[in-house]
């Protein structure tokens, strides 16, 4: 079949790519390149956030798990297994996401930084996005797809392609292109500083300042962040600036005198539910399979999210 995929961010190339392995004809559009996509901001590590259904999202979280571990395996540009660290300051309950996640055990005090009592070591897939991202771009234009670079202000816009099936892998835009009003911004403001050597990925998701974490990359170190519920703002704020060092700067110490590199916010696709399924009805004559609403999970449930698209294609 031919099949448009509307967006550029890891869930439309996840599922292009998929589509494409199913030898569809796939037509690629976005309103933007690459490297303007939220995911090409992403801290991207595996960890779910701000996402739901709970069950899906553990399916889908799971089954992308194996399929970044598997790339890191190969050598995937970006791509790598990072141990990881979960802080406490109140003895915490085994948490759901430990059954999916590799060598989980309770942290040794020596490894805990100072103010924290209690915490998860584990080990996570990293995907570095400025690296990842154009690599799985790459792969799905070799794999034949066609790229159309244009805006697109209602699904019928794209009649001209002559679709058998829409793939609508929106994100924040579909709110207005399916007149979905469960869709909303999720607003997410990151600091990027040089790595002074660290190498384990750090987080506290009730730190008193805000959730921080601390995720080390080749050459820089993502800080984080916010989850503003309903915030269209993408200027950076000096003052959220300030409190994410601060905050970040207690998990991992060697922080303290990293150079600051960029601030850079990002508009997560936010929906009570990750809209994964068939819809007959939006457009008239062509059917068309939504795949947005992730929050923050798009890189940890992308490509079961993708699985799931292309099965519901295969399936009509």
């Amino acid at each position: 079949m031919r099949i448009v995929v509307l967006g550029s961010g890891i869930s439309g190339l996840s599922t292009a790519a998929e589509l494409l392995r199913a030898r569809h004809e796939v037509i690629v559009v976005s309103a933007e390149p690459l490297t303007a996509t939220t995911s090409f901001l992403a801290a991207a590590v595996w960890f779910p956030t701000a996402a739901g259904p709970a069950d899906r999202v553990r399916a889908w979280s799971e089954t992308t798990f194996g399929h970044l571990a598997a790339l890191a395996a190969a050598g995937a540009p970006g791509v790598r297994m990072c141990e990881s660290m979960a802080l406490y300051r109140d003895a915490p309950a085994i948490p759901d996401w430990s059954r999916s996640v590799r060598s989980f055990r309770v942290a040794e005090r020596r490894e805990l930084p100072p103010g924290y009592e209690f915490g998860f070591r584990f080990e996570v897939p990293l995907v570095e996005m400025p690296a990842y991202l154009p690599f799985l771009s790459a792969q799905v234009d070799a794999a034949g797809a066609r790229r159309v670079l244009r805006a697109v202000r209602s699904l019928e816009d794209l009649a001209d392609l002559s679709p058998d099936v829409v793939v609508n892998c929106a994100g924040l835009r579909a709110a207005d292109l399916v007149d979905d009003p469960e869709v909303y911004p999720i607003r997410g403001q990151i600091v990027r500083v040089a790595n002074p050597g660290l190498s384990v990925s750090v987080r506290d998701e009730a730190h008193p300042l805000g959730r921080a974490y601390v995720h080390p990359r080749a050459h820089d170190c993502v800080l984080g962040g916010s989850l503003d519920t309903g915030e269209w703002d993408t200027a950076p704020d000096p003052e959220l600036t300030r409190s994410i060092l601060r905050r970040c700067r207690d998990l991992a110490p060697g922080l303290a005198d990293s150079e600051v590199l960029e601030t850079v916010v990002g508009l997560r696709p936010g929906r009570r539910a990750v809209r994964v399924e068939l819809d007959t009805a939006v457009l008239p004559g062509t059917p068309v399979v939504h795949n947005y609403g992730h929050g923050g999970s798009g890189i940890t449930i992308g490509h079961g999210c993708a699985l799931e698209s292309a099965a519901l294609v295969a399936a009509l």
